[in-house]
């Protein structure tokens, strides 16, 4: 069934959350502890990885939590002003391009680290054909690329990501020590 030129399905703007949900259910679970179990592995194979790193993927439940959650505003507010504006939000674009490409980042650090990564199961199966399929959608209904996307709206996409962490950090400050 094709979508009438400006038509944009709901799926495709409501869907990024519902997305970005089933994937970072699969991190909200994996990331306490994976790196503190992997720790000793990855510091034999990738002996160059300054210890500070490493230290740094350590984060409590609660930072995990806290920073999954903030992200979850992020691409809540992303799709809805992508259902606002049927897909034309240059904001809903950019999130939607990052969520799609961070599948890459995932499936790159697994092969690197030679085992499982938090997200590298739901990225390939999740990620990937949601970002495929709802940039199919946009097009089937003659959405164009939003003006103002490209390679500097991108790179504002990992500066959100440690802005999310550094509030974590903040909002999670003296629990560490307590999970």
């Amino acid at each position: 069934m094709s979508e009438s030129a400006g038509a944009v399905p709901a799926a495709a703007t409501w869907g990024l959350l519902a997305a970005w949900a089933v994937h970072d259910l699969e991190e909200l679970v994996a990331i306490p502890g994976w790196s503190r179990r992997a720790r000793p592995r990855l510091r034999r194979e990738l002996p160059w990885v300054p210890e500070r790193v490493w230290d740094r993927l350590d984060v409590s439940p609660a930072h995990n939590a806290a920073a999954i959650g903030l992200m979850g505003v992020v691409v809540a507010a992303a799709a809805a002003d992508g259902a606002r504006t049927g897909g034309r939000s240059g904001f809903y674009q950019t999130v939607l391009l990052g969520f799609g490409a961070h599948a890459v980042v995932h499936v790159a650090q697994s092969a690197a680290t030679r085992g499982y990564t938090p997200g590298a199961v739901t990225a390939p199966l999740v990620v990937v054909p949601f970002s495929l399929w709802a940039w199919s959608r946009l097009r089937a209904a003659g959405v164009p690329a939003a003006r103002g996307g490209g390679p500097a709206a991108m790179a504002a996409l990992p500066a959100a990501l440690g802005a999310v962490h550094g509030l974590a950090a903040l909002l999670t400050r003296g629990r560490r020590g307590k999970e």
